[in-house]
Formats: C-alpha cells, structure tokens, sequence
C-alpha cells in the first residue's frame, strides 16, 4: 500500500512562506543598517544564500530517497555537509565578529527562521506537485465520452 499524500493546509502554506520571507528579509536588513565594511556584509550575505540553497538541497535528497528516487551517497552528503558548513560558517563568522551578542542573536535566530522557511516551503511544493500527480493518475468514474458511469 502506497502511503498517502495529502496536500498542505493553506495555513501551513502561507506560515512557511512567512517564516522564509520574516527570516531571509530581517538578515538583509540587519545587514543593511549594520555597520560593518562592505567585505563583511557580503560574506554573511554569502554565507545566508549558501545556507538556503544546501536547506533545499537536504529537503529534496531526503525525500528522494523516501518516494524511492535514487540519489547518489555523494550527492546526500555534499548536501548535508554544505549544511552543516554554512551554520558552521555562520557561527565562526559571529563569534569573531565585533558586533554586541544581541546583534549576534539577531543574526543567528534569523538565519535559523530563513533556513526552516526554505525547507518548510520546498516541502509544501514537493507535497503539492505529489498529490497533484496523484490525482491526476485516480481512475475516473467516466467513459470514453465523458459520460459518468
């Protein structure tokens, strides 16, 4: 028996969305109005785009593996790798930076926001595109000529 897919509740849909945009838009705008060298914003900017992406890249190796899609060993763990860097990267860049621990907190909670959002609305997406297939491939009730049986 295949498990089910069910689709997202649209509460889910647009809490995910929301905790993506929140984190992802309040890390920008700590670096904007922060004030450090235009090197320094660039590398946290870097390090926030990285980490979003290798997210994903774990969302999706993860629930390949699960709906039975090969993925390569290599491909799994340069995903959870990249990952585990880009937060490793984050807390070496905050802890040596000059900046008060509130502002270290900032950064650190909005990261963390942006990468659970990233993963939060790949999964929906995932869930979506599988019960939309799903339901596309249901046997319908109708003949050839559209007549319901």
């Amino acid at each position: 028996m295949e498990p089910k897919t069910l689709m997202p509740s649209g509460a889910f849909i647009a809490a995910s969305w929301v905790a993506l945009l929140t984190g992802v838009t309040a890390f920008n705008i700590g670096l904007w109005n922060a004030d450090m060298q235009l090197n320094e914003k660039g590398y946290y900017f870097t390090v926030l785009m990285f980490g979003l992406f290798s997210a994903i890249s774990v969302q999706k190796a993860v629930r390949d593996q699960l709906e039975g899609i090969p993925v390569t060993n290599i491909y799994y763990g340069l995903s959870w790798f990249s990952t585990i860097l880009s937060i490793l990267l984050l807390i070496i860049g905050l802890w040596n930076a000059d900046l008060a621990r509130s502002e270290k907190g900032f950064y650190g909670m909005a990261y963390t926001l942006g990468l659970f959002g990233a993963i939060a609305v790949q999964k929906n997406i995932r869930d979506m595109k599988s019960a939309e297939k799903k339901n596309n491939q249901l046997p319908s009730n109708k003949d050839d000529q559209g007549m319901i049986n």
